[in-house]
């Protein structure tokens, strides 16, 4: 019964485990074109799910209270666009001397250059008891500002020129998080009552919708054929990968939990995934398309 329970509890981390041995073990389930249609499912409707999901549990009050939280909200941005970059590209100046793959270092300092990721610092920072609403801003403010931010970061720390089909990423970002959000807001009106008397499992279904999105992720990581390193380099770079981030996200709970930061412990969570994590949201760059290496270190 306690291994039970332990499960219940945990379920969200075993199905992590099962979403990415699931994707090794036949890949071609989904991977871009494949049964499951994740250019359509994950794109567009599972990203469309978790801020309607997010617009529905919402207070009005805590949205328009985390737009006006100015000072949270520039610690995130250039923490995440400015910050990590540049730390990113100091410390792989160090490691250019090293036998490491040129191309896995190179990857890395494009992930670095990639704004806050689009869901998941929402599903994380909801799940914990974070500040769901700020999260939400940031995440959609940055990966709007990271259309025309990361190209520039690109063109400084790699010196390559890229052009962002910025039309259809601004729609896409505008349809699959603004629209569902404010739907999900105007929903609420009308099912107030209902919602506060059942309480629906909205962290559960946003954890859900996560989970078919890390499915797919390593669906398209497993089914690479481009994939050509040598085990050194590739466990270095995990290490590394795992380091750096646990490394900032120490930084930014120490930074937002100053006795004078002004920051709530529900802003501390929502700095933390907002900040340390990023998007491939613009992973069309063609720096990332030459060797796919933003596919080969994960979302």
């Amino acid at each position: 019964m306690r291994l039970l329970e332990r499960m219940r509890k945990e379920w969200f981390m075993i199905g992590i485990v099962l979403a990415i041995a699931g994707a090794k073990l036949e890949p071609s389930i989904g991977v871009n074109g494949g049964p499951l249609k994740p250019e359509i499912t994950v794109s567009y409707i599972a990203v469309a799910t978790i801020f309607f999901n997010s617009g529905l549990s919402l207070k009005t009050e805590e949205l328009t209270s985390a737009l006006v939280h100015i000072k949270l909200h520039l610690f995130i941005q250039i923490f995440t666009l400015a910050f990590f970059p540049a730390t990113i590209w100091l410390f792989l100046q160090l490691l250019s001397i090293t036998p490491i793959n040129e191309w896995l270092l190179k990857g890395l300092q494009t992930v670095g250059c990639m704004p806050p990721p689009v869901s998941s610092a929402v599903i994380l920072t909801k799940a914990v008891g974070g500040n769901e609403a700020a999260a939400i801003f940031n995440s959609a403010f940055g990966s709007f500002l990271g259309i025309v931010i990361t190209p520039l970061l690109l063109l400084l720390f790699l010196g390559s020129s890229s052009s962002v089909p910025f039309t259809s990423i601004f729609s896409q970002l505008f349809m699959t998080v603004v629209v569902p959000l404010i739907i999900g807001q105007i929903v609420r009106r009308y099912i107030k009552d209902w919602l506060e008397r059942k309480k629906p499992p909205f962290g559960a279904v946003s954890s859900s919708v996560l989970l078919m999105i890390i499915y797919t992720t390593f669906c398209d990581t497993f089914s690479n054929p481009n994939i050509d390193l040598d085990t050194f380099s590739l466990i270095l770079i995990l290490f590394m990968i795992f380091s750096i981030q646990l490394s900032f996200m120490l930084l930014t709970f120490l930074f937002s939990t100053r006795n004078n930061s002004g920051f709530t412990p529900a802003d501390t969570v929502a700095i933390i995934f907002c900040s340390t994590h990023k998007s491939l949201t613009l992973v069309s760059l063609p720096c990332v398309q030459e060797k796919r290496v933003c596919e080969q270190l994960g979302k």
